[in-house]
């Protein structure tokens, strides 16, 4: 297989897997033909209230990526650079590095700055929105129910007009 052909990798972030969770869209994440990653600090201390049942969803499509010691590293000088990203943050991007082809997943809007910055290809949960459709990996209804579930969560922080101009076109269908 040549780099070309290698599989896109998404490295999700906590942020997203949570949004995603309150969407009901973790069994069709899983879907997606990438090669879904998380970090293992992530998966250890930022999704503890996720159920087994969820983890079981999760289990059959993510991936955990244990960071070598010289990423682990790598990340601890990225947060010297960046203090205000967490520890988890600089591991999601350091496994971007890791891997050729691989986009970040992430909802957190300094995270997503500081890996422009690096160069990285970054997405949030709207893409993951677009990608199922684009895919046809469900109905419309399933991915408007989505977004009306974010839209009327006040913990949930995405780009209000952007939900509302995808709601209108899978509602339009």
């Amino acid at each position: 297989m040549t780099d070309d052909a290698a599989p896109i990798v998404v490295v999700n972030d906590a942020s997203c897997l949570i949004d995603l969770r309150k969407a009901r869209l973790l069994h069709l994440l899983v879907r997606l033909p990438y090669r879904l990653i998380i970090p293992l600090p992530v998966r250890e201390s930022e999704l503890i209230s996720f159920t087994p049942q969820e983890w079981a969803i999760l289990d059959s499509g993510l991936e955990i990526f244990d960071l070598p010691s010289d990423q682990v590293g790598e990340a601890f000088g990225v947060k010297a650079v960046h203090p205000k990203l967490s520890a988890n943050d600089c591991f999601c991007l350091v496994t971007t590095r890791c891997h050729q082809n691989s986009i970040l997943l992430t909802g957190d809007a300094l995270l997503r700055g500081v890996a422009i910055q690096d160069g990285r290809r970054v997405h949030g949960v709207l893409w993951v929105i677009d990608e199922l459709k684009r895919l046809s990996l469900c109905g419309d209804g399933v991915l408007a129910t989505a977004l009306q579930l974010w839209r009327d969560d006040p913990t949930v922080r995405l780009p209000v007009e952007e939900m509302a101009q995808r709601l209108r076109s899978l509602e339009g269908n």
